[in-house]
């Protein structure tokens, strides 16, 4: 039986694997579906694909890089950031690639997890770390006739880089996060790209490059390094908890100022939001709207109707002839661990115990699953998520060393703890107001509840991991070490 078993090798897995092992724990085995490390920095390769946090906050405090080449960094730069942290800190042998989790049950009798692998294994585990993140499962849309569409259609996050786009008739559906990066660079390959916007977003202009002296001051003094990445947090820190007016007011200026660059006044009024800045993921990027001027580039607003299998027909009667489709349709944001099929206690499902939306004690532990902890789990997104995950991955090791102490063979946070934490959570949430302007958002379960979002700074999510609650855990069995 192993003693820890992860499930994921991206960001949040490769951290605990690495504090693991600085803490002494070698029992340990790391379960990638992927054919490598890095999770979503694995599987989005689109083109132009880059992070939208700065560089400087985007590397493990314990593995700080200081030779970023550019302000945000790019997915082969980060890939390659990520392999690296596996290979110098010995993790490789911890690692299972091509290994799918398919099921993880709780077995109370003897107080472990029994993973169920999709090649029909199985192996047991005393704790399970559910690493699997937000942005792991591509949300296909639901379109009458995508699947009788004779030409070819992929999805962004896993790019068909088999197909070359020159000189072909493009559809892009989806015009958010991953969009704004792919769609300027293939518009200079596609003889036309019609782009489908659903809703309209805040972008703001990108720093793209640091000067030759800046990156010599960065590699040579570690000080220099460490004061941009002070100036980034407190940047980040500031601007994330959407409540300061200035702020919001002053970057819906700096995004309109970015979009004045489109010339046709039809296609900007198209691109301006009409919801406050802040209401949904604001992008960055400066080729976005110059992408618009381009005569081989179309925006279209109106509905998607339907598609034939030569054609996209919106809500207009237009059908619009392609022989490509790019899905630019993002995640399925709010299934978090629930992707897999996890059963705790009693043989209560993780998706029947979120129906109303998934929900947590601090985004990592939940009511009736002893002995599991998830990082990068509910209502813990904001911010530079390595931080986060930093700070999840502490907690993580704060209770396993409990449970070595006490020799405890299980905990499980109590029932009342994790409801009022998430009541208090709500209360929060309800009172940014930008959240609630209508604007649609990938924030959201069925239910109505915001289940992603952290409303606080991270300064806040560093404090209250970081405080002692052995309190709101139910603890029982002896280890008989």
């Amino acid at each position: 039986m192993q003693r820890i078993a992860i499930i994921g090798a991206g960001p949040g897995g490769i951290c605990a694997g690495i504090r693991l092992k600085q803490a002494g724990h070698e029992d340990f085995v790391i379960l990638e579906q992927a054919g490598g490390v890095g999770g979503t920095w694995w599987h989005n390769s689109y083109p132009g694909c880059a992070c939208d946090v700065p560089s400087h906050l985007y590397s493990f405090s314990f593995a700080l890089k200081r030779d970023w080449p550019r302000p945000y960094a790019t997915q082969p730069e980060i890939r390659a950031y990520m392999e690296d942290c596996v290979a110098r800190f010995g993790l490789w042998p911890h690692i299972r690639l091509k290994t799918p989790v398919s099921a993880a049950r709780w077995i109370e009798t003897q107080a472990a997890w029994e993973l169920t692998l999709a090649d029909g294994g199985t192996l047991q585990a005393e704790v399970l770390v559910g690493a699997v993140g937000m942005f792991n499962l591509p949300a296909w849309p639901a379109i009458a006739g995508l699947d009788r569409f004779a030409g070819t259609v992929f999805h962004s996050a896993r790019w068909n880089h088999a197909h070359d786009l020159a000189g072909r008739d493009v559809a892009v559906i989806g015009s958010a996060a991953s969009a704004v990066q792919f769609v300027p660079q293939i518009a200079r390959l596609a003889r036309r790209l019609d782009v489908y916007q659903r809703t309209p977003n805040w972008v703001r202009p990108r720093e793209d490059a640091y000067t030759p002296e800046q990156l010599a001051e960065f590699r040579d003094d570690p000080a220099a390094a460490a004061a941009e990445r002070e100036t980034v947090w407190n940047w980040v820190n500031a601007i994330q908890t959407l409540v300061d007016p200035d702020i919001l007011r002053d970057s819906a200026a700096v995004c309109l100022q970015n979009l004045d660059v489109v010339k046709d006044p039809a296609t900007r009024a198209k691109l301006t939001p009409d919801y406050p800045f802040g209401a949904k993921r604001a992008l960055i990027s400066n080729d976005w709207y110059p992408t618009f001027n381009r005569s081989n580039v179309q925006l279209v607003s109106e509905p998607i109707a339907g598609i034939t299998p030569e054609a996209i027909v919106t809500r207009d009667g237009t059908p619009r002839v392609v022989d490509t489709i790019v899905l630019a349709t993002g995640f399925d944001t709010t299934r978090f661990l629930s992707t897999i099929d996890v059963s705790g206690r009693d043989g209560v499902r993780l998706d029947d115990a979120w129906a109303d939306g998934a929900q947590a004690y601090l985004g990592i532990t939940v009511a009736g699953f002893p002995n599991l902890f998830m990082l990068y789990g509910p209502n813990t997104n904001n911010g530079s998520i390595i931080f986060q995950i930093e700070c999840q991955v502490d907690y993580l090791l704060r209770h396993l060393q409990r449970m070595a102490r006490e020799k405890l063979a299980w905990i499980e946070v109590k029932p009342e703890v994790m409801a009022d934490y998430n009541r208090r959570l709500q209360a929060d949430l309800d009172a940014v107001a930008v959240w609630h302007s209508g604007a649609h958002d990938y924030y959201r379960a069925a239910s109505g509840r915001i289940v992603t979002q952290w409303p606080h700074g991270m300064d806040r999510y560093r404090e209250i991991t970081a405080a002692n609650d052995d309190d709101a855990y139910l603890g029982g069995g002896d280890t008989g070490d």
